[in-house]
């Protein structure tokens, strides 16, 4: 795996690599860059598989890259605070990591990134509207090929998208079943997150659809959602996502 870190300190960029060696052994540091010019430079003629990039440099803060060129290559954010910056990439699902870096944090940020790096794809356009404050620009609406036909289905006429095999549905309101052409977790940074959540690896679910929350085994949720899906057992909201989803709930 080929890694760039943007970093202006050395002692902390010194430090990042030799912990992500010590956890990908096989990983390679392509490129060790201090400033948002250097950054720029470099990627307009290189590639890397993953960028550790440090949100406050040398020149400016790092955002301002994404502004000079595109990039698509997944990234890991660092800082040292930017509470607000933090909540952005939380709504994005942007992995970060607050300074000073502790390597059990690093570890899950890498194995995040690991499992999720063949569909991993940043609207960077939608992160700075978030941090500005601006209308993130969440779909309203998606077109869908049904047989020979393509339906327009609004975004807040779907109760669920879910995972079937290796294809993604959603099923509106009105019961009807259609393909989507986005994975999971493309969908959820597309989505309004204020309105839809993630509540396993299979299901993100509309706030609306939720008709009955129970108490299950090892502090988990489960969910009667309407229209009804088949398989009850799919819609427990699972361990790792529960407090998320209890804050969610009482937002």
């Amino acid at each position: 795996m080929k890694i760039a870190i943007i970093e202006d300190e050395v002692l902390a960029a010194d430090r990042l690599e030799e912990m992500i060696l010590e956890i990908v052994p096989d990983s390679q540091i392509v490129a060790r860059c201090g400033s948002v010019r250097e950054s720029v430079s470099w990627l307009l003629n290189n590639t890397a598989d993953l960028i550790f990039l440090d949100i406050q440099l040398s020149d400016g803060l790092s955002f301002s890259i994404f502004d000079r060129i595109s990039i698509s290559t997944p990234v890991i954010f660092t800082t040292a605070y930017d509470q607000y910056a933090i909540k952005a990439f939380e709504l994005n699902s942007i992995s970060y990591l607050l300074k000073p870096i502790r390597k059990s944090d690093l570890e899950d940020s890498v194995r995040k990134y690991q499992s999720m790096k063949s569909a991993f794809s940043i609207d960077f356009d939608r992160l700075l509207a978030g941090i500005r404050g601006e209308d993130p620009g969440y779909k309203k609406r998606f077109l869908i090929r049904v047989g020979e036909k393509l339906k327009k289905v609004e975004t807040t006429d779907i109760a669920y998208f879910y995972a079937l095999e290796k294809s993604v549905f959603c099923r509106t309101f009105k019961n009807k079943m259609m393909p989507v052409d986005y994975t999971l977790d493309a969908l959820e940074s597309l989505i309004d997150p204020a309105l839809f959540f993630r509540i396993n690896r299979k299901y993100i679910v509309n706030l609306e659809a939720i008709d009955n929350m129970l108490a299950w085994s090892r502090s988990r949720i489960k969910l009667e959602l309407t229209p009804p899906v088949k398989d009850g057992d799919d819609t427990i909201v699972s361990i790792e996502r529960a407090a998320d989803f209890k804050k969610w709930m009482n937002s």
